[in-house]
């Protein structure tokens, strides 16, 4: 009796979401972290990432398709930013303890991002929103929906609202 190669038969089985996850991806490089963490006996860097991971399978489940990596760093984005908040709150309440890992979280997170805008190209998409759209000192809002659009994750916002503030003189 021939036998029969199911060799390529149940690796879906084996994938840690819901989704399959294409090589090269920003999900995949995430799950090759975890298993790097795991095996380093890095503590922090191994919670930091299970949480990134479960805040990308939430999001997959509201969106009802697997994440793309736009989608992947728009997530990282917002963990980036509740550590940033959480930092501030620790350190207002006089816990650098709790502030040193929520900042070693960030920094785990940060590994997951574009590199940031400069201070001068974050003045220029500002020229240039000022320029498309007309803005004066009312209209800050137009001018930081331009530069959030294109800057897409790389600039911190409350950064860019100060830049465009003096920009605008409001």
């Amino acid at each position: 009796m021939a036998s029969v190669d199911r060799s390529g038969e149940g690796e879906s089985g084996s994938e840690p979401s819901r989704y399959k996850v294409p090589a090269g991806s920003l999900k995949a490089r995430l799950a090759q972290d975890m298993r790097a963490a795991l095996k380093g006996g890095e503590k922090v860097r191994l919670s930091t990432l299970r949480l990134l991971s479960a805040a990308v399978t939430n999001t997959e489940v509201e969106l009802g398709h697997p994440v793309t990596d736009e989608e992947f760093v728009g997530v990282a984005s917002r963990e980036v930013k509740r550590r940033r908040e959480a930092i501030e709150a620790y350190t207002a309440a006089g816990r650098p303890d709790r502030a040193a890992i929520e900042r070693e979280e960030q920094g785990v997170l940060e590994t997951y991002l574009p590199p940031g805008l400069s201070e001068h190209e974050v003045d220029q998409l500002i020229e240039e929103a000022v320029a498309a759209t007309g803005a004066g000192p009312a209209e800050i809002g137009k001018v930081m929906s331009f530069v959030m659009a294109r800057a897409k994750g790389r600039v911190d916002g409350k950064k860019v609202q100060e830049r465009v503030r003096a920009r605008l003189g409001g």
